[in-house]
């Protein structure tokens, strides 16, 4: 099933909103651009099997409130950085946004690993970046698999 193009997907989404968050760089680009890819394959908008996954980024509504709710909340400019970036209009802190509004979703994918003390991996390690994915953004509990998404990485690296 053919999904968005991933080089245009980097280069028209993920690097302008990193850029616009003023979080950006090759491997913070790489990672947000490979987790999207494993997720949802650039296709799902909403989990597949009835999971509260969505958007591209397959993130949980839990999730993204408790990003709200427990980080956001104490970083004013970090929280209005995002707010731009999802239009600053009505229904922005939303979950529902994930599935409508892609820039939002890059965003809050981005601040899921920002609340991460661990540095990123390199930009060109794409088994580090799969490695940091799997533990620090689907989690152990988690159906990726590291090992295996080394080669999604690996596209997103080359894309």
């Amino acid at each position: 099933m053919p999904g968005l193009d991933l080089a245009q997907f980097k280069a028209l989404l993920v690097r302008p909103v990193l850029g616009q968050l003023g979080l950006g760089g090759s491997a913070a680009l790489n990672l947000l651009s490979g987790t999207a890819l494993v997720e949802s394959g650039l296709i799902w908008l909403q989990q597949n099997g009835g999971g509260p996954a969505l958007g591209l980024w397959q993130m949980e509504p839990a999730t993204h409130d408790d990003i709200w709710r427990n980080f956001l909340r104490f970083r004013p400019d970090l929280a209005s950085a995002v707010r731009q970036v999802g239009g600053a209009g009505a229904g922005v802190g939303s979950a529902a946004l994930l599935v409508s509004n892609l820039a939002y979703a890059c965003a809050m994918a981005r601040m899921a690993y920002v609340r991460v003390p661990a540095q990123l991996p390199a930009a060109t390690d794409s088994a580090g970046l799969s490695a940091y994915h799997k533990q620090f953004y689907n989690t152990l509990l988690g159906a990726a698999d590291a090992q295996r998404n080394t080669a999604l990485f690996a596209r997103a690296i080359a894309a």
